[in-house]
Parts: structure tokens; sequence; C-alpha cells
């Protein structure tokens, strides 16, 4: 039986990220959507971030602000602390699109188990770099990652009985595993037209690109077994080759 109007948990991980916090909260408290909770998990922050966060602090549903051991560590707090009907993580320096965002995604189509949509791109500047490189498919399925993360975890919504905590042996890359353990479960996987969030690139996953390459390896030879992912892994390696000489002739 559909909900004709579904809860929305936003959560939202932050840990010292004064420049980028406020940004993101107002992207959540803007949005026009009214079915919505909203989650803020803290690391104990002290460079300010939890003084923006007072600022808003009637806005937020639930607020922890304790020590973690990693990042999934707290985003896993806050899967448990969510009550909505469908959880969204929206990380300190991301936004949704625009303030209608939310309103558009649940408009889609009614009862999906999963929303998807389009990411773009911004710099610490916050200008536009565009599309993702993996542009997200048209239709989506657990397999859809064998080639890489076609789909940013700012830019899914997943109902919250197919949310299982995620998987901590995985420091960078655990949302990769995360999201296709859901969309194996999944029965209605609905894309919403144009772009459904901003990514602020950068993190911990391109400082330390190494680990991060080596977890996403493991995780699709967990899903997808070990032949077709080195299978697949050529034809990335070819892909991002391709990628990155066409960027630079065009640059040139």
């Amino acid at each position: 039986m559909a909900v004709p109007n579904p809860v929305l948990s936003v959560i939202t991980i932050v840990y010292n990220n004064v420049h980028d916090i406020e940004r993101t909260m107002l992207s959540v408290v803007n949005q026009s959507y009214p079915h919505m909770e909203y989650i803020v998990v803290d690391g104990l922050s002290h460079d300010g971030t939890l003084d923006v966060i007072t600022k808003y602090r009637d806005q937020i549903s639930k607020l922890i602000s304790e020590k973690d051991e990693g990042i999934y560590d707290a985003m896993n707090k806050g899967l448990a602390a969510a009550t909505g009907d469908y959880v969204i993580f929206m990380n300190s320096g991301d936004e949704f699109y625009d303030n209608t965002t939310v309103v558009n995604v649940f408009a889609t189509a009614p009862n999906a188990d999963i929303y998807y949509g389009e990411t773009e791109m911004i710099n610490d500047e916050l200008q536009s770099l565009g599309q993702r490189r993996h542009k997200a498919p048209d239709n989506f399925t657990w397999r859809s990652f064998n080639y890489g993360m076609s789909v940013s975890h700012q830019a899914i919504y997943i109902r919250r009985s197919l949310a299982d905590p995620y998987d901590r042996r995985y420091q960078l890359s655990s949302d990769i595993d995360w999201i296709i353990r859901a969309a194996k479960k999944a029965r209605k996987i609905v894309k919403v037209d144009g772009y459904v969030a901003k990514y602020l690139v950068g993190g911990m996953s391109k400082a330390r690109h190494r680990q991060s390459l080596q977890e996403r390896f493991d995780i699709m030879k967990r899903h997808y077994g070990l032949i077709p992912t080195l299978f697949n892994h050529v034809v990335i390696a070819f892909n991002l080759a391709w990628h990155r000489l066409w960027h630079k002739t065009t640059n040139d």
C-alpha cells in the first residue's frame, strides 16, 4: 500500500567542517517538502561546527554529538536514529540540488523502494564541475555498479526497511556495498529526471585513493564474482584513460 506522504529521514554526518556545514544544513531545512526528519551526527567537533549547528537546533529532529570510530560508525548511528519511511545521507559539504528537490523526487512515482537521480559536482569555490563521469543509468539495479559507482549516496533515497547498517570493515567505500545490498532487495527502483544533489569533490576517498580502489575491488568481487570483476576493471581502466585523454585534448 502506497504511503501518500512518506517521511524522509535526512542524515548529515560532520566533524570539524565549519566551512561547509551551514550550506548543507540550509539545503535541508529550506526544502519545500514538509514531511522530513533531520538527523545530525557530529563527531564532537571543536572548530565552531557545533556553534553553527546550534543556530538551527529547533529545525533538527535529533542531534548526536559524540566521539565515533569513523564515518561509517557515525552513519550507522544516524541510521539507527532514523524513523522515516526513506533515508538519505546529505553529509557536510553536499546539498540537495534546489529547494524543491525532495518534492520532485516523491512526485515522480508512488511507492518506489529506491529513488535516484543525477549529481552535479562542485569545487571548493562552489563552482559547477558538471555531471559525474559515471552517469546515472536509466535503469538502475544492483548490478549497475559493475563499472563504477554510477549513483552517489547524496542522490539516492532508500526505503528505510531495506537499509542495513554499513559494513565497517570498509573505511572508505562502504557506501557502494550499502547501496548494492539495498538494491538487491528492492522491487521498484525509479529514476528522477535531472540533478537531485550537489557533491563537493574531495574527501578521504580522494586523499587515500589506493585504499579506496582496493576496497571497491573487494566489494565488487564479493557481489559480482572474481572473473567478472577483473574483466570489468580492464574496461574501467580503459574508460578512465580515454576520459583523461579526451579532457587533455579538449583543454590544450
